[in-house]
């Protein structure tokens, strides 16, 4: 089994993923391009046996409609996706185990908060976590925005649940590349992080390519403030007297969507 992470550099900077297993078929995450999938399907002779989508929004489903007229393939989503995307054939439940290859595994998990809609996608070795597909609910530096369809308390939840008690090791993989972006942020929160500014300098570097760098949850903790939210720091410039983690999120998240 084998993870490809395809930056697709649109406007919205999304990531496609392929997963491809030893017997020439493979899975993909998201498709935003059909053709670019294709080709990249094609130049590895692999054959199409399902798409995922991790949630409803166009622009992780709109690759959908051509890729499956094009390997009669099955599309994989939440059942809240029902009769929102395109050529949903399978609804996923709570800690369904899909088999991969080598034992390897994903283990679905539901996580509502962007959207009511929306899974992840825990990738398991030999029954331990290495990676995580986290869709728009848990970005690199960052999570995602509540605004179409989503709950800022219920994405706290879900963050807290399915993400902060991992081991610091697992990799992430987003639907999205708003790494620099997110860290500007951090920094503009807690000024102070030297991890996050270790982190923007190799973003800024001119050898930089979206994708070619992945972060840990171990990372996570020391530059994403949305991990972080009993750093006194933080809660300092929230200006936040005594609030519990949900209230400290609830407040950075408002933040965010209008820094």
């Amino acid at each position: 089994m084998e993870i490809h992470q395809i930056y697709t550099a649109n406007e919205l900077r999304n990531f496609t993923y392929i997963i491809e297993l030893n017997n020439n078929t493979a899975i993909v995450i998201d498709p935003w391009d059909a053709l670019k999938t294709s080709q990249y399907l094609d130049k590895k002779n692999l054959s199409l046996t399902a798409i995922i989508n991790t949630h409803e929004h166009w622009d992780h489903t709109q690759g959908n409609e051509d890729l499956v007229k094009r390997y009669n393939c099955e599309v994989w989503a939440h059942k809240n996706g029902i009769n929102k995307i395109p050529r949903l054939s399978r609804t996923l439940n709570t800690d369904e185990v899909i088999d991969l290859d080598n034992n390897c595994q994903l283990r679905v998990l539901d996580t509502p908060g962007h959207t009511f809609a929306h899974l992840c996608f825990m990738v398991l070795n030999n029954a331990q976590p290495i990676a995580v597909f986290t869709g728009d609910t848990l970005f690199n530096a960052g999570v995602g925005h509540c605004r179409s369809g989503g709950d800022e308390e219920t994405l706290f939840n879900t963050i807290s649940q399915h993400f902060q008690h991992l081991p610091n090791n697992v990799v992430v993989y987003p639907g999205h590349d708003y790494l620099e972006n997110n860290l500007r942020f951090t920094l503009a929160i807690e000024p102070k992080n030297k991890m996050a500014k270790a982190w923007l300098n190799q973003v800024q570097a001119t050898s930089y390519q979206a994708g070619t760098i992945q972060t840990t949850i171990g990372d996570e903790r020391c530059f994403n403030t949305f991990m972080r939210l009993d750093n006194p720091d933080i809660i300092g410039h929230l200006k936040l007297t005594n609030p519990d983690e949900k209230q400290v999120f609830i407040a950075l998240r408002g933040l965010r969507d209008n820094w």
